[in-house]
């Protein structure tokens, strides 16, 4: 089954994926991404610089609550100036776990303007859920038993083979990979310029060469690791195409 990717619109948007484009690498869930985005577009609308400056320090003390913590990082993150940026790498460094990731984002914004403010020209950043490394997205990919029966010993090795070879023909990196009875989950980083469909139809024929064993479907997405009870739910829908 083939799940649309916002990779696809990143590629029709970018062209060819120009050199000041930044991928987040931070492993962050989607909702609170969105969440972050929300509240630091609320504060730009009536956000006063030198009231953020003054008041920069806050970030630090104990007695103000989660809430008003997120909002001091978003206003400090919409900053353009030097001195909101190291005080929210001085905030990372220490903040609790439960605001470590919006402390993260908030310092990847402060970052992303400085920098199109230094460089005069506007700065891409992308960020999905699963994160990435340089110009590549991460992805969770799953291959498919055909018939719905069991992958066997050799097929795990065929799998790892064809899919370590063509990967690396195209600058992917193969993180990791683990075997389930009926299908096979993998976490690869993808160059930006990369077509994620030929990648995957390319490795699911080679594969089939040996004994046509993978479905013609399969399962991919940046958004999450999908768990096991996701992607059965996945295969059991009558999306799922099985032929002989």
């Amino acid at each position: 089954m083939e799940v649309e990717n916002i990779m696809n619109k990143i590629q029709n948007y970018l062209g060819n994926a120009p050199e000041n484009l930044t991928v987040l690498e931070e492993q962050i869930d989607i909702e609170l991404q969105m969440e972050y985005f929300d509240l630091s577009g609320e504060v730009k609308k009536n956000i006063n610089k030198d009231k953020v400056l003054s008041e920069k320090d806050m970030i630090f003390l104990n007695d103000i609550s989660l809430d008003e913590k997120k909002e001091l990082l978003c206003k400090l993150a919409s900053v353009e100036d030097v001195a909101a940026y190291r005080t929210l790498e001085k905030y990372l460094k220490q903040s609790p776990q439960d605001i470590y990731k919006w402390a993260f984002l908030a310092l990847q914004e402060s970052k992303m303007l400085l920098e199109s403010s230094f460089l005069d020209e506007n700065r891409v950043f992308i960020s999905t859920g699963l994160g990435g490394k340089g110009r590549k997205l991460r992805y969770n990919v799953v291959f498919l038993s055909n018939q719905k029966t069991a992958i066997n010993e050799i097929q795990k090795k065929v799998i790892i083979n064809e899919s370590d070879q063509i990967l690396k023909q195209l600058n992917c990196e193969n993180e990791k990979i683990n075997f389930y009875e009926n299908y096979a989950s993998l976490i690869i980083l993808i160059p930006l310029e990369v077509d994620l469909k030929f990648i995957f139809r390319k490795i699911i024929d080679e594969c089939n060469i040996y004994g046509n064993f993978l479905n013609k479907n399969f399962i991919i997405t940046n958004v999450k690791i999908l768990n096991d009870n996701e992607i059965q739910n996945i295969i059991n829908k009558k999306t799922i195409d099985y032929t002989d």
